[in-house]
């Protein structure tokens, strides 16, 4: 009797998945799965079908020169390089200084290089390098490395951090509004250092260019695809650490300066201004 059972109950689980008497899979037809199929098929069509038009009317509304959007960021920020705030050089291990810094600041400056600058337009020193905006595609003006002086790379190719005395490129914000087109006087910006150690004895700093100022013919900025071959102008700061202050931390802030622009808000330490450290050890 329990054998008879157990037969009824193996069948009755093996007619869920597949009944030969009705042709059924998995409870429906061949007709029945074929109906479902296509519905979710129209369904799905239909819902990718909403999503391309959706994308295809909103990317008529934009232009591919000119964000639709500046304000995000209403004041520009300060970048430097290398990529790190807090900068240890070991006089002693070239290996360790050369990859953490020294590398990445000469692949950073190969767009600058004289070769490549020589490609782009000498411009007008103290004047806005305006173009026309039926011209698509806009010439950028030449910023060659050798603008940095002992920070290029070029006479001193580990940028200082051989001797000890440690250079740091910083580079405008240029996704902020002023570099989108715009040509407040906040573009006629220089940078101002506040260097001192943990002794608040202030570090003697060299910058290049000399007058540490973003020069105007960098401006406007009119976006990376217009302006394909522009580069941002740059201002290099050198530490000159002497072997007195070898071992000490020291406190670097740099500031961009120029109306409408913002470098003391306390509700955001980046905004207009930088801060990192440098220690200096052998």
């Amino acid at each position: 009797m329990d054998k008879a059972v157990d037969k009824e109950n193996v069948s009755n689980w093996k007619d869920s998945i597949y009944n030969p008497r009705t042709g059924e899979l998995l409870g429906r037809t061949a007709s029945s799965w074929g109906l479902i199929l296509l519905f979710y098929l129209i369904f799905y069509c239909f819902l990718a079908g909403m999503f391309a038009l959706t994308m295809w009317v909103m990317l008529l509304t934009l232009d591919e020169y000119t964000p639709k959007y500046r304000d995000r960021v209403p004041h520009p920020g300060l970048v430097i390089r290398p990529n790190s705030v807090d900068i240890w050089v070991n006089i002693s291990d070239p290996e360790k200084y050369k990859t953490a810094y020294v590398k990445p600041l000469e692949s950073f400056l190969e767009s600058y290089n004289d070769t490549e600058q020589e490609k782009n337009k000498l411009c007008f020193s103290g004047e806005y390098f305006e173009q026309e905006d039926n011209k698509m595609e806009k010439e950028a003006c030449q910023f060659k490395r050798s603008l940095l002086s002992s920070c290029s790379g070029l006479s001193d190719t580990t940028f200082g951090y051989g001797e000890g005395q440690p250079c740091v490129l910083l580079k405008m914000n240029r996704v902020t509004p002023p570099f989108a087109g715009l040509e407040p006087s906040a573009l006629s910006a220089s940078i101002s250092f506040n260097s001192k150690l943990l002794s608040n004895v202030f570090t003697p700093l060299l910058y290049f260019p000399t007058e540490g100022r973003f020069d105007k013919m960098y401006f406007p900025y009119y976006g990376k695809k217009a302006h394909g071959n522009y580069v941002q102008p740059l201002v290099a700061v050198k530490l000159l650490v002497s072997p007195e202050d070898y071992g000490t931390e020291m406190t670097i802030e740099c500031r961009v300066d120029g109306s409408d622009i913002r470098n003391n808000d306390d509700r955001d330490k980046f905004l207009g201004r930088v801060t990192f450290r440098v220690k200096v050890f052998k």
